[in-house]
């Protein structure tokens, strides 16, 4: 699998081992950095990492920052993206077989290594279930690229 990588300076360690994890494991890793545990903005990364998947060149992404949420609102922001903030691997699991998501973020406050394995490895393994959750999820990306109250009222 094509996987994009991408954390700011407090989920790099973690997003260094997950890079690792998945190049032995065979997997084809695009890292968009960073690239050293210097502070860095996020959104950079975030936003780099998830237009991969939703232009189709990498199938998932695995974010990292402080906390997961910076990136995860960032990653949410890319329309064709649905990204969840991951906090043990039955959050994964569900989000990919009731949301079909394509980009976990996590915590590189929180999680330790084998943490962060288990979580990237149940967010890979599960599959999409389809089914009434298809439903969903195409009310999700339906709501993608629609206006918004503020734009409405910027050109009114």
């Amino acid at each position: 699998m094509r996987i994009a990588v991408g954390s700011d300076h407090a989920g790099f360690h973690v997003k260094e081992h997950v890079r690792q994890m998945l190049e032995a494991q065979g997997h084809e890793i695009v890292d968009v950095g960073t690239v050293t545990p210097e502070s860095v903005d996020y959104p950079r990364y975030a936003e780099e990492a998830s237009r991969l998947v939703a232009e189709g060149d990498a199938e998932r992404a695995i974010l990292a920052c402080g906390s997961g949420v910076g990136v995860s609102i960032v990653a949410n922001k890319i329309d064709g993206v649905r990204a969840v903030n991951a906090h043990d691997p039955s959050e994964a699991e569900m989000a990919r077989r009731h949301n079909d998501t394509n980009v976990v973020a996590l915590s590189g406050s929180r999680l330790g290594p084998q943490q962060a394995d288990a979580i990237v490895t149940a967010f890979l393994r599960t599959e999409f279930e389809g089914g009434r959750h298809a439903r969903r999820v195409g009310q999700i990306t339906a709501l993608e690229g629609r206006p918004t109250e503020a734009d409405t009222a910027v050109h009114s």
